[in-house]
């Protein structure tokens, strides 16, 4: 049985280039734990009594901020993730690395049941993760492939 992304929809039209996609669910988490994070840092900090933050040294202070700018940081690596379509190819930012590539070598594009994100078949026989197609997004997910996966079958120009 195919996955839900693999069916045809009538509304499988073309979307409006340039596209571009992006995950929903974990800019959301990225968000809402990030700000959790600085609240109840901030809510221990003015919790202690002037003594027992004279006793924090600056470098336990600096540890603590560290430790948030790296959880931001990574918080930023994984919200960051998108595919962008446009005339001339695909843009795939995952993390740290951005991946151009030209239409004629994406030959497909599957959100497999159970797969954490989708992934793009290449000409030259490898695969990248799109990491802009998240299963935890669900319909919107499925409805992104499907609109990229339009966009692959469409007639050469």
């Amino acid at each position: 049985m195919p996955a839900a992304s693999d069916q045809p929809g009538a509304g499988d039209s073309l979307p409006e280039l340039p596209r571009t996609w992006r995950p929903l669910g974990i800019r959301l988490a990225v968000v809402f734990f990030g700000t959790l994070l600085v609240l109840v840092c901030l809510a221990a900090w003015l919790g202690f009594n002037d003594s027992v933050r004279s006793k924090f040294t600056f470098l336990q202070l600096a540890t603590v901020v560290g430790m948030i700018g790296v959880a931001g940081f990574v918080g930023w690596l994984l919200a960051r993730a998108r595919v962008t379509a446009a005339e001339d190819g695909i843009v795939v930012v995952n993390g740290l690395s951005t991946r151009r590539l030209a239409w004629e070598e994406v030959l497909a594009v599957h959100l497999p049941p159970g797969a954490p994100w989708a992934v793009l078949d290449l000409s030259d026989g490898t695969t990248i993760s799109a990491m802009a197609f998240q299963q935890t997004d669900g319909d919107r997910a499925q409805r992104g492939v499907r609109e990229l996966r339009a966009l692959l079958d469409r007639p050469a120009a």
